[in-house]
């Protein structure tokens, strides 16, 4: 199912959506401003906190989408997830995570722990946000494994309780025509290795693709490829270490408005067959995103033999 056919923000039953890519930023405004100089809608930043009150380590900010959303996390104390952050940082600046949501993260995790996958326990986690009514709290349940179990960063799954404070219609309009996260891509030294471990992780096979394999899910879905595949995809990006989670796809309403966001931004952009390709500022780390008015115009999407 492609991202066209499902703006659903949570899923239902066993669906399993790509619900959200996390850059790790050194300077949160920094990245903020960069966000916003590709025409996208920033939100306000926020702490991250558990049930308890207690720092998680991290804050972020989001540019929100009717399908998804891209979060910048930034580190706000010496807690576990704010050393993950640093270190992480240390391998490459830029795109070290990705979310998938689930309707239940409980049954997730033990799904998990059945796979063969060391875990963490379950975290209950929650920010506070302003809504057009007032304060408000987002709320959710994030199932992790153990560090060092998916190689490619923090790959986790969860559970969103508070779907009204967290897509809010006043932040899922953008300059650029942005309306949804479709795919995320990754360069890998063991593509084998990794497709048998993606596909544990989230229970869904592989299928063959031009540049390497992916898993399609019910909303967006996930792209593995060698180092020198994802070279002939983005040849400007400079694949910092392996793994590397290189690029996302995103949905616009109109290609031509989102090249007149990046003109406007100042950013740097490339105009292919059907989409639009552009790395991000520094302060977002290395990467880049590719833009596309229809996923199937994506090019691991695009039947083999197109360029």
């Amino acid at each position: 199912m492609t991202s066209e056919q499902n703006h659903r923000q949570l899923p239902l039953g066993e669906e399993i959506f790509l619900d959200h890519v996390g850059h790790f930023a050194a300077d949160a405004e920094a990245a903020a401003a960069a966000l916003a100089s590709a025409g996208f809608f920033a939100t306000p930043r926020s702490v991250q906190v558990g049930p308890d009150g207690a720092l998680t380590g991290t804050g972020n900010v989001t540019a929100m989408f009717a399908s998804g959303y891209i979060e910048v996390l930034y580190k706000t104390a010496d807690m576990p997830l704010g050393h993950e952050l640093d270190l992480a940082i240390a391998r490459y600046a830029g795109v070290h995570l990705a979310a998938f949501s689930v309707s239940d993260a409980g049954a997730a995790h033990r799904r998990l722990e059945s796979a063969g996958f060391r875990m963490r326990p379950i975290a209950h986690m929650q920010r506070p946000v302003d809504t057009a009514a007032g304060p408000d709290t987002a709320k959710f349940t994030v199932t992790r494994v153990e560090r060092g179990e998916m190689a490619e960063g923090r790959i986790q799954i969860l559970t969103h309780h508070t779907e009204a404070a967290v897509w809010q219609p006043r932040w899922l309009t953008h300059p650029n025509s942005a309306t949804g996260l479709i795919d995320v891509v990754i360069a890998s030294a063991d593509v084998g290795e990794a497709t048998g471990r993606f596909s544990r992780f989230l229970g869904r096979p592989a299928t063959d693709t031009a540049f390497g394999k992916a898993f399609g899910l019910d909303r967006g879905g996930v792209q593995l490829m060698t180092a020198e595949a994802f070279a002939k995809l983005a040849p400007d990006i400079a694949v910092p270490s392996l793994p590397f989670i290189g690029l996302y796809a995103i949905a616009v309403r109109s290609l031509a408005v989102m090249q007149e966001s990046l003109q406007r931004g100042g950013l740097p952009f490339a105009a292919r067959d059907g989409y639009v390709f552009a790395r991000f500022p520094s302060a977002l780390g290395t990467g880049g995103w590719v833009f596309v008015e229809k996923s199937d115009r994506l090019p691991w999407r695009a039947p083999q033999g197109r360029d």
